[in-house]
């Protein structure tokens, strides 16, 4: 008798991930145009554990969700992806693709930090810093990409606290035009959601890969979380490449 472990339970949804990121934003912009005070150190002690605690949470979640059949194919699931998760990091890191996200966090850093020296700075100079940080984020890429090809939001949705507790902070800087970058941020990540839908979703289902994708997406996410909670720095960019590798290790070794 074949004991099944892991069922599979294909989960379908509407692709409201990047307009829940760009409804965050917003509604952070709002909190720091009506809140005077900052955040204490204890309430954003409190986002940041609570952020960790649902990040890895829901990259288990995810993982649990694409891991299926018996127990023996669902070692075999988990083993691929992390040799994705490896091969795709040592192709990251080949591209320099952290360094290149650094390169561009660091200029809008720059202008975040130029406006701070000399307040109230250019709100052209904050909506163009926001807007990089807030597309640039690997894990917005990530969310994107598990929102076209399943409808699972809630990485966007966890993004969009993050980029909602930033946004309090930069109205303050720059002013309400900054809140402008829920625009950019809608578009960018909506056009990955529907290209992902409408071109890769078909052929990974038809191949039933899909499940692959989003379970590095899953440890990727849960990865997120030790740069949360500030455990150790984790390139998370040179992790990207993996989200390809997935299905091709398993055309190749499943």
């Amino acid at each position: 008798m074949e004991i099944v472990f892991f069922t599979d339970s294909r989960h379908t949804g509407p692709m409201i991930g990047a307009f829940l990121n760009a409804l965050g934003i917003l509604a952070g912009a709002l909190a720091g145009l009506t809140q005077r005070q900052a955040l204490s150190a204890r309430t954003q002690h409190f986002f940041r554990s609570a952020l960790g605690i649902f990040a890895v949470f829901f990259g288990l979640h995810l993982i649990w969700l694409n891991v299926s059949g018996t127990f023996l194919n669902g070692v075999k699931q988990l083993f691929l992806s992390v040799l994705a998760i490896v091969l795709g990091n040592w192709i990251g890191k080949l591209a320099r693709l952290q360094r290149f996200s650094n390169r561009v966090g660091s200029y809008a850093a720059r202008l975040l930090k130029a406006a701070q020296k000399q307040p109230p700075g250019k709100p052209a100079d904050g909506l163009l810093a926001s807007s990089i940080l807030f597309c640039a984020a690997p894990l917005g890429i990530i969310g994107a990409v598990v929102d076209g090809l399943s409808g699972y939001f809630y990485l966007l949705a966890l993004k969009a606290v993050m980029d909602g507790l930033a946004m309090v902070s930069f109205v303050k800087i720059f002013g309400w035009p900054v809140a402008i970058s829920a625009l950019p941020v809608l578009v960018c990540f909506d056009a990955v959601a529907l290209a992902t839908h409408q071109y890769g979703a078909p052929y990974l289902d038809a191949h039933q890969w899909t499940d692959s994708v989003n379970i590095v997406a899953g440890f990727v996410t849960c990865a997120t979380a030790l740069v949360i909670f500030e455990v150790r720095r984790v390139e998370l960019a040179n992790y990207l490449p993996a989200l390809a590798l997935a299905p091709l290790l398993m055309r190749l070794l499943y």
